[in-house]
């Protein structure tokens, strides 16, 4: 019989490890009975659906609830433990996704409970998919507007609230290779949880660019050279027909009302996407993968 790999060995040290210590499975480590107000079966207290926050009271040993993000569902495990510049605290799997995860837990070395899916969905939102798999990490630092590359390409979101968009937005942000997402401090969701989970990885791959006024960020983009082009249903140029040079900043905005006048007085340019049929907007992840198609056309060779 061949000999166990080190990632199985590894994975079997923290079964016998929990079992010793009173950890997941044990009988010290379910929840205690909801005191009022929580939800039965919920021992962290109700959560609003697709917030993906750490919980206010964490459990013993665990680290405080303001130094992480939990991030679920197994393609975003997998990016972020492969991602380097995302620091790790702590991973929850089923014994399926351990061995499915085996090379990515032993080269990172996260410690690592496994566990059973019921207790992983404990731990997170209601109706959360979290596919075998939730890592406990640190927050993304985001990055400086004066970070960005001189020829890049950028995507700006003016408020868009919905975590599914704003990840599926990163999710094709790092498809098209942008270099940062640029975004509000305030009305804008956690990048962590559902968010994540849209992204499918993507969460990784691009930088966060967080502003406290986006008017002010909009005319320091414009003093690196930035051509900022906003996207309007209403435009009378279409985004084909729009000058797409780089550096390039695609600027987006929120889902029920469109851009602020203060983001689009300080847009050089405004376009529509050129649709044939009845329909002339699109949800703004839609908008979005259709935009940067279009800026990846228009892209001069070399």
């Amino acid at each position: 019989m061949a000999a166990p790999d080190r990632a199985s060995l590894e994975i079997d040290l923290t079964r016998k490890t929990l079992r010793r210590s009173g950890g997941s499975g044990s009988r010290d480590a379910r929840p205690p009975p909801p005191k009022s107000g929580q939800a039965a079966g919920r021992p962290d207290g109700p959560h609003k659906a697709g917030a993906g926050q750490p919980t206010s009271r964490p459990r013993r040993g665990e680290p405080r609830a303001v130094d992480f993000v939990r991030i679920y569902g197994f393609h975003s495990v997998t990016a972020a433990l492969k991602a380097p510049r995302r620091e790790l605290v702590r991973l929850y799997v089923t014994p399926a996704a351990a061995e499915r995860l085996a090379a990515e837990i032993a080269a990172r070395g996260v410690e690592t409970r496994v566990t059973s899916a019921e207790e992983i969905a404990q731990r997170l939102p209601r109706d959360a998919v979290h596919q075998g798999a939730l890592l406990e990490a640190r927050p993304l630092a985001p990055i400086d507007i004066s970070e960005l590359p001189a020829s890049g390409l950028v995507v700006v979101l003016d408020q868009v609230t919905d975590p599914h968009n704003v990840g599926a937005i990163l999710r094709t942000s790092a498809a098209f290779a942008v270099d940062a997402l640029v975004t509000t401090e305030r009305h804008t969701p956690e990048f962590a949880g559902a968010l994540a989970k849209s992204a499918s990885g993507g969460l990784e791959h691009v930088p966060i660019c967080s502003v406290t006024n986006l008017a002010r960020a909009m005319g320091e983009l414009g003093d690196l050279g930035y051509w900022r082009v906003g996207l309007d249903s209403e435009a009378p140029a279409t985004l084909q027909a729009t000058r797409l040079e780089r550096p390039l900043a695609l600027v987006l905005g929120a889902e029920d009302r469109g851009l602020r006048r203060l983001t689009r007085e300080h847009c050089d340019a405004l376009a529509r996407l050129d649709l044939p049929g009845a329909i002339k907007s699109l949800n703004v992840s839609n908008a979005c993968a259709i935009a940067l198609s279009v800026a990846e056309a228009a892209k001069k060779p070399g």
